[in-house]
């Protein structure tokens, strides 16, 4: 999981295989698979990271 903040400063944990893209208008938003959109403070660079990050943690070495 990957960890993210709403704009209201409470933490949410996401799980980045789910990312179906990223949006910023001037908010990043986060589209999920699902439809659901979650409206987060980081950059799209930050989110990018992040998901790099747990990638290699969990053993998948592609970079996106």
């Amino acid at each position: 999981m990957v960890e993210v903040t709403r704009l209201d400063g409470k933490r949410y944990w996401i799980n980045p295989h789910q990312v179906e893209y990223m949006e910023q208008t001037p908010d990043l938003t986060l589209t999920m698979l699902s439809g659901k959109k979650v409206v987060v403070r980081e950059s799209p660079e930050e989110v990018i990271e992040r998901i790099v990050a747990y990638r290699r943690k969990i053993g998948i070495n592609q970079e996106l």
